[in-house]
């Protein structure tokens, strides 16, 4: 592995997003030296709060979850997204892959995954819209076909 993810607290924070009777809607991981994974942040606050804590000269993994559709179709879903910021180093950066691979034995359940590397790219309606594309259904247009 090129990542140390032995740490508890990051299956912990998986698991808190996952559920959706958490209000931790979202969790940021990033290293601590060279390979050890560690939880950076969480919150509830959406895709703003996470733009907040993303840091331009570090690696970061995000993973959180998103709840749309009408009262009686709810749908959850998950996003997985790296973060390279701008300032991060080509050596760095050429391995964000590799590490994805390991980080992906805690993260495992997402529907969509992208990769950003300023914070002008993370625009939360294009990210519901991918979402929806991804579940198969857009049921917000369940009105056709009525007589």
């Amino acid at each position: 592995k090129m990542v140390d993810i032995s740490d508890p607290s990051l299956e912990e924070a998986y698991l808190k997003v996952i559920n959706n009777k958490s209000e931790v809607d979202w969790i940021v991981f990033g290293f601590q030296g060279k390979k050890k994974l560690v939880l950076q942040h969480e919150g509830k606050g959406g895709v703003a709060e996470i733009k907040a804590v993303l840091d331009d000269a570090q690696v970061q993994f995000v993973y959180f979850r998103m709840v749309f559709g009408e009262e009686e179709s709810k749908r959850t879903k998950f996003i997985f997204f790296t973060w390279c910021g701008e300032k991060v180093s080509p050596l760095k950066r050429a391995k964000v892959g590799v590490s994805k691979g390991d980080i992906k034995m805690i993260i495992k359940n997402f529907a969509i995954e992208r990769h950003f590397t300023t914070k002008e790219e993370i625009v939360e309606v294009e990210l519901i819209n991918k979402l929806k594309k991804a579940s198969g259904a857009d049921y917000e247009q369940n009105v056709k076909f009525q007589k």
